[in-house]
């Protein structure tokens, strides 16, 4: 069996100049956790995750303040700021661009299992020769995989 016998062929992907917002949006409304990232030309450029988001959300800096030898630690940020001035930000400033993982549609079924396990990726892009998104698959795909041909070995021995 090979990738293109069960990554999933619609895939949604988003463009560089996509804002975070729009991402979270795409991210719920299709109830997915990440999106790989294209160029113009449907050319693989970076994937970005609901992890991603959350990591470039998350407020880092804090005050310490010493009064009378009791500590108090206060956001340098409140959240709703944070959120309010990094909605805008290109995802392409949060994206990762960098040791992609990839398959390929005539890798082996074999090779995805490998690749999602070793790395502990949740979602791997497929790209053709030319380097286009033409599929994605996931933990999930490979499991749903799993079953159909354990049930359908199953079912063909007890006949």
């Amino acid at each position: 069996m090979q990738v293109r016998d069960f990554m999933i062929r619609k895939t949604i992907t988003a463009k560089t100049s996509m804002t975070v917002k729009e991402l979270i949006s795409i991210l719920e409304g299709n109830r997915i956790g990440g999106v790989p990232v294209v160029d113009d030309k449907g050319n693989l450029v970076g994937i970005v995750s609901d992890g991603d988001i959350v990591r470039f959300l998350s407020p880092h800096k804090e005050k310490l303040y010493l009064t009378y030898y009791t500590v108090y630690v206060e956001e340098a940020q409140k959240i709703e700021d944070i959120l309010r001035e990094r909605m805008n930000t290109p995802i392409e400033q949060i994206m990762i661009k960098k040791n992609i993982k990839t398959l390929a549609p005539d890798d082996d079924f074999e090779s995805a299992i490998r690749l999602i396990s070793r790395h502990h990726f949740k979602k791997i892009p497929v790209v053709n020769g030319a380097g286009r998104v033409v599929g994605i698959i996931s933990r999930g795909d490979i499991i749903h995989s799993l079953s159909k041909s354990i049930f359908k070995e199953e079912s063909v021995q007890e006949q």
